[in-house]
């Protein structure tokens, strides 16, 4: 079911169907429109994110990227695990 999300998004991107800017809807909207579980639509939007079609607004939602280089939602990852590290040492 990822995989079929993930490519019917990206067929829509490509397509210009989805513009650049578009929010998408929330992982819980769409998993309930399609009956699916909310982590299955979690990996699309992952995915996306990755493949640099998709980027995170925070608290507004993801929304079709404007560029093709912004794969960089691993950097992203990469420096919550080093907040992730500063917490634990602080904790000690």
């Amino acid at each position: 079911m990822t995989r079929q999300i993930r490519e019917q998004l990206n067929t829509l991107i490509e397509a210009g169907e989805l513009a650049a800017g578009t929010l998408l809807p929330s992982e819980r909207e769409l998993a309930n429109t399609l009956k699916v579980a909310r982590n299955v639509v979690r990996g699309a939007y992952e995915q996306l994110m990755d493949a640099g079609k998709l980027t995170s607004e925070g608290r507004k939602g993801r929304s079709v990227s404007s560029g093709r280089s912004s794969s960089r939602g691993g950097t992203k990852k990469r420096s919550g695990s080093k907040t992730s590290k500063g917490s634990k040492a602080r904790k000690k």
